[in-house]
Parts: C-alpha cells; structure tokens; sequence
C-alpha cells in the first residue's frame, strides 16, 4: 500500500512538471576559461556574467524557433 501512495506522489509530480515546455535562454556565454553557459535571457545578463572573466555572447544554437 505503501508503493501505492510514493507512486501516485511521482506521477503527480510529473504531471506539473513543464518538461518540453520551458523555452530555451536565447543567449550563451562563452568564457575564456573554455566553459560554456546558455542560461541567459537577455544579451545585458550575458555580458554580465562575463565582466571581469572574459569571453564572448552568442546566440544560443539550440533556441527553438
């Protein structure tokens, strides 16, 4: 019975879930250490992030279009 209760918890927990749904940032940061981050939603966050690190922004290749 116990199975019964954490599986119905899982499944609910997956059905609120925006899987597919939740549009990919639009702009990547391209550090000069090498690393890579595409989790900026505005062009001024991205240069940001960069400020005393160094790199480039770039539009993020994998936004949907």
């Amino acid at each position: 019975m116990r199975f019964v209760g954490v599986l119905a918890g899982m499944l609910g927990s997956i059905s609120l879930c925006a899987c597919g749904g939740t549009p990919r940032a639009p702009w990547c940061a391209q550090y000069s250490s090498g690393m890579t981050d595409c989790s900026f939603y505005s062009y001024e966050q991205c240069t940001n992030s960069l400020s005393g690190v160094g790199g480039v922004c770039s539009p993020n290749p994998n936004q949907r279009r």
